[in-house]
């Protein structure tokens, strides 16, 4: 795809390293790639595509939706399981920014004794991936510092 190429890397050691690969698709539309080849597609906002800002909305919701799912689904599978996640957006002195961000499960599960347990650890199982399972959360409250660089891609070395 032809166009300017950003990737946004978490410099660790290569164990934990992680990376996505954003390319222009068009005006206002971009395809992110991850390592394992798979590829999302977003936009400014013009179009339905998600929104950079909503897919940190999921980002936050999807990384601990993950973690509960992954408790509570131990014990049965859930009839209903959804999480909705909101914030603000807002503009001021520091530029644009989120705030408010809510994270709302609706979580059901069938009766009986396995249902009943499930019931009895989610709200544990939320409170343990807010406060220390989710990367992506746990991330945006300690505030991690974002880098930005540009290289100049008529430069960049020849694939061999």
């Amino acid at each position: 795809m032809p166009g300017r190429a950003v990737t946004v890397v978490a410099m660790t050691d290569e164990s934990s390293l992680r990376s996505v690969t954003i390319d222009r698709a068009g005006p206002g539309r971009f395809t992110a790639t991850n390592a394992r080849g798979a590829t999302l597609s977003f936009g400014t906002g013009s179009g339905t595509d998600f929104t950079p800002v909503e897919l940190l909305l999921a980002a936050i919701g999807g990384c601990t939706a993950a973690d509960v799912e992954v408790a509570t689904s131990r014990h049965t599978d859930p009839s209903t399981f959804s999480v909705t996640v909101t914030g603000t957006k807002v503009e001021d002195e520091g530029g644009h920014r989120m705030t408010d961000l809510t994270v709302t499960f609706s979580v059901a599960f069938p009766d009986g004794p396995s249902g009943d347990r499930a019931r009895a650890i989610l709200p544990r199982a939320v409170k343990t991936s807010h406060d220390r399972l989710c990367t992506v959360s746990r991330t945006i409250e300690a505030g991690t510092p974002v880098s930005a660089t540009v290289t100049d891609a008529n430069e960049s070395p020849e694939p061999s």
